[in-house]
């Protein structure tokens, strides 16, 4: 499938692409990022869990180049996820090399329409996830009504994504004064795979990316698992804190109370997953105790 991830800046649209390749990473998967902006930052993606080991990086100098690059990996077979940062980075070779001023008229809308012709195809046979991370720009003469915002790259790339993620920063996560996160807004403004125009709502804090204490503690008062008094969050018996950043921190020194209240939020969210893992549990256990069972017999 084809993903498109566009928003305005610094809106968390490469760290949500970074969770999704760590994810692929864990699942067993093989993933490469195609770095057109030439701005991968590799210990932040460490920190969130992409093994850099494992990731396959490159640094195209031409659209052309990075859009060849991202063929061949698909046509390999070996890749499960290819992230293309940013379609707006994709410059066509002829604007590289022509001079600053030079007028170059639909030439990168040209340079995408006939790269995913030639990419959806092969990207189906492979069962590859293909990433596009893309910016916003303005529209020009648009003042009233309608929407003026629009994405880089032509209409191509909108009519041959099977989903389109809007990302936008709606508010900041603070410590006392400190600003140490932003609160961030995921729209699905195109789906062919589920039912379109949902959102969700999650942290991004600096250092660690997206915060599953934060998700845990959001689903956990939706589900009415953690009941929310006045400015209190409480858990059963237990008091997590006053306020929803100190009951994230709360969660998150004790591991084992926020392992229980995930999988009590997944209970009620999705319980033929909870189902699925419980016999799995129980022959491993019971895997484990036949060595001990024949040492009694002998």
């Amino acid at each position: 499938r084809v993903i498109e991830i566009f928003g305005p800046e610094s809106s968390g649209k490469t760290t949500l692409t970074l969770h999704i390749i760590a994810n692929a990473q864990k699942a067993g998967g093989m993933a490469a990022f195609i770095d057109a902006e030439h701005a991968l930052d590799p210990d932040y993606a460490k920190r969130l869990g992409v093994d850099l080991n494992n990731l396959m990086v490159n640094q195209p100098d031409t659209g052309e180049q990075a859009l060849e690059i991202a063929e061949l990996l698909v046509r390999s077979n070996a890749v499960d996820v290819v992230a293309i940062d940013s379609v707006a980075a994709l410059v066509p070779r002829a604007e590289i090399e022509g001079e600053m001023g030079d007028s170059h008229m639909g030439l990168q809308a040209r340079l995408m329409s006939q790269a995913l012709r030639k990419l959806t195809g092969c990207i189906s046979k492979s069962q590859t996830s293909v990433i596009f991370i893309n910016q916003i720009r303005e529209k020009i003469g648009v003042m009233y009504g309608g929407n003026p915002e629009t994405t880089p790259g032509g209409r191509a790339l909108k009519f041959y994504s099977s989903v389109r993620i809007d990302i936008r920063r709606i508010g900041s996560i603070k410590d006392g004064d400190v600003t140490i996160g932003n609160r961030v807004r995921a729209t699905i403004a195109k789906n062919k795979v589920a039912a379109p125009f949902k959102k969700a709502e999650f942290d991004i804090l600096y250092n660690t990316g997206i915060s599953r204490a934060g998700d845990i503690i959001d689903l956990g008062v939706e589900q009415q698992i953690i009941d929310k008094s006045g400015t209190w969050f409480s858990y059963g018996d237990i008091r997590l804190g006053q306020g929803r950043e100190n009951s994230r921190q709360f969660i998150e020194g004790k591991p084992e109370l926020m392992k229980e209240i995930e999988l009590s939020v997944l209970k009620k969210i999705m319980p033929e997953m909870v189902k699925e893992k419980a016999p799995e549990k129980a022959s491993e256990s019971g895997k484990k105790n036949e060595p001990q069972r024949a040492q009694r017999k002998d």
